[in-house]
């Protein structure tokens, strides 16, 4: 155990809720924070130096797709998030996690975020991740210029491929930014091509 790579923070928790309005309004009132971004379906409150510590889903407009997603469907909390130091730091708790038989069930690039999700064994679950911007100013820019407001979730990527160019020699810096134009299956034939 002396060995494991350990998260540097609690970075956040993310609620599903059918009172997304009433709900943005309390943990605004309640923890002095200030709304980052909100559209009808997501909202991200912060209180603090972090892009985001608090994200409401309005079950209200999401609930069509995923009423058949028990418990997902249902209010309550979707996942608490953790943060790592860096990118590499976030690859390593993956690898290290894989040998011992853990696996994510969705790697997503949000851009201000590098995230890997997992379930625990009773289904809860929860976000590691790597911020992508070294300051809250340059994250806070992000969360409210087009490519977020165009996709505030993210593209999906895969951790084995990001490992390998690490480990190639790749800077962290090149994989930072959020590619919106270069799907999965392209960044691996770039990779192995």
């Amino acid at each position: 155990m002396t060995n494991t790579i350990r998260p540097r923070s609690f970075a956040h928790v993310v609620y599903r809720t059918y009172r997304f309005e009433q709900m943005l309004q309390w943990y605004v009132t309640v923890f002095g924070g200030q709304v980052q971004y909100q559209n009808p379906v997501i909202a991200f409150v912060t209180y603090d130096e972090e892009h985001h510590r608090v994200a409401l889903l309005n079950l209200g407009i999401i609930k069509g797709e995923s009423q058949a997603l028990a418990p997902r469907g249902q209010p309550g909390m979707d996942h608490v998030a953790y943060g790592f130091q860096s990118l590499t730091e976030l690859l390593g708790k993956y690898a290290e996690l894989k040998a011992k038989g853990i696996l994510p069930y969705w790697c997503i690039h949000h851009g201000v975020t590098v995230s890997i999700y997992y379930a625990d064994p009773d289904g809860n679950q929860m976000e590691f991740q790597a911020d992508c911007f070294s300051n809250n100013d340059d994250a806070n820019g992000f969360m409210n210029g087009p490519h977020f407001e165009t996709n505030p979730i993210g593209v999906e990527f895969d951790p084995e491929v990001f490992l390998a160019r690490l480990r190639l020699g790749e800077p962290e810096a090149a994989l930072l930014p959020r590619k919106e134009h270069l799907p999965v299956s392209d960044i691996r034939g770039t990779l192995m091509g």
